[in-house]
């Protein structure tokens, strides 16, 4: 048992970490000779954040490897794209990530956007942005809601999709859908703001905070969400940046990177707000309680740009939100890559034009296929209670990694 528990702490960068995948085999423990089990988790849904399958090797209750098996929820995004029009593509692009289509369709759209040299009105740019804010919001809320019931908590769950439920409402009234919108179009937006949202903003963010507030004291320094999650499934800074991991996966390493920062777009250089990183006073950076802790912050900032886009928003601009929209979308020949920061963290669009109201190639780079990836190497060597709590801690949307 001591051998055990010291193979708990231990960190999962350096334990296992150049082991390969292997068939079960005997172990022997002193005297003591036993075999190696696998056990399938998934694909059922609530178990693993999607139709996600996951081949667990298991010494005893030590994970020795895991290996994803993904594909059960294919969206054949990318082919699917090449018989599409420009236009045509955005309720496909909702479908990947469906829980932050907005921040989906505000990557697209920026993306073809840049090929066609298209100047976005001020006034849509910061509807935009509004929209990507609270939908960054409505997507850590699930996140921090769903991990709560990981580890055992059920009360902050209903707090979170109280807050979330707001955010829906607001969708709802702008643009008549609250799950997968096609809002964002090329060039504008379908729908002008509705004359309630900027109120509903202003009530909601007071009411977030509070939120904010309650859930920190009900989950994030609860003491047994704490030994759940503290010093459980640490991802080494370096391995981070060569896995290819973004967003809360990243930085709750300590790494500062943000595209809205470090790579600006549309116009977040015109707000203040901090780059959320994970913190060694709290837990080991790298671990699950700092991807929590990361999303925790992410949610304040996101309310402090929120704040300053409804004192910088032009109420009496009466622009037409579709004022920029060409008639025919068709960006000359070339490609581009286009990245934005979403919830789960970089995504980015390849798109290869040959000059036709069609792209010739579409190639995206979903955040949460590359988070998922390094899911092999943080698991190895923790208990197999820790490995529903380390892949709670990724927050994966299938819908993305499938795509």
């Amino acid at each position: 048992m001591p051998e055990i528990l010291e193979r708990r702490m231990m960190s999962s960068s350096t334990l296992h970490a150049s082991a390969p995948l292997h068939a079960p085999e005997m172990v022997e423990h002193g005297r003591l000779r036993t075999e190696e089990m696998v056990l399938n988790m998934g694909p059922q849904h609530p178990s693993t954040h999607g139709v996600l399958r996951l081949e667990v090797v298991l010494d005893g209750e030590v994970v020795v490897d895991v290996i994803p098996h993904i594909g059960y929820l294919h969206r054949c995004f990318e082919k699917h794209t090449e018989h599409l029009t420009y236009p045509q593509i955005i309720p496909y692009v909702d479908r990947m990530d469906y829980i932050a289509a907005m921040s989906g369709e505000h990557g697209y759209v920026t993306a073809v956007e840049r090929m066609m040299n298209i100047e976005v009105p001020e006034k849509v740019e910061y509807i935009r942005v509004l929209f990507a804010e609270l939908q960054r919001i409505a997507s850590h809320l699930i996140a921090i809601g769903t991990y709560g019931l990981d580890a055992g908590a059920f009360t902050p769950f209903l707090y979170c999709f109280r807050d979330r439920e707001t955010i829906l409402e607001m969708f709802e009234k702008t643009c008549g859908a609250r799950f997968l919108y096609n809002y964002m179009w090329v060039g504008g937006l379908s729908h002008d703001l509705h004359p309630d949202v900027l109120g509903m903003c202003r009530d909601f963010v007071k009411k977030s905070r509070e939120t904010h507030r309650e859930i920190n004291e009900l989950l994030t320094f609860n003491h047994i969400f704490v030994q759940r999650t503290a010093g459980i499934g640490v991802l080494d800074p370096q391995v981070a940046v060569n896995a290819g991991a973004s967003g809360p996966m990243l930085r709750s390493t300590g790494v500062e990177w943000d595209i809205r920062k470090n790579d600006p777009y549309s116009i977040y250089d015109r707000f203040d707000f901090e780059v959320a990183v994970g913190s060694s006073k709290l837990a080991t950076l790298g671990d699950a309680f700092n991807r929590h802790w990361v999303r925790m912050l992410e949610w304040e900032q996101s309310l402090n740009i929120i704040e300053q886009i409804l004192e910088q928003y032009p109420v009496h601009d009466t622009t037409d939100v579709q004022s920029a929209i060409p008639k025919r979308i068709k960006p000359p020949v070339g490609e581009i890559y286009s990245r934005t920061e979403t919830p789960r963290g970089e995504l980015g669009y390849y798109i290869v034009s040959k000059g036709d109201v069609k792209p010739w190639r579409v190639k995206v780079r979903s955040p949460a296929f590359s988070n998922l990836s390094i899911l092999p190497i943080i698991s190895r060597g923790y208990l197999v209670a820790d490995l529903v709590v380390i892949l709670g801690s990724i927050d994966i949307v299938l819908g993305e990694v499938d795509r």
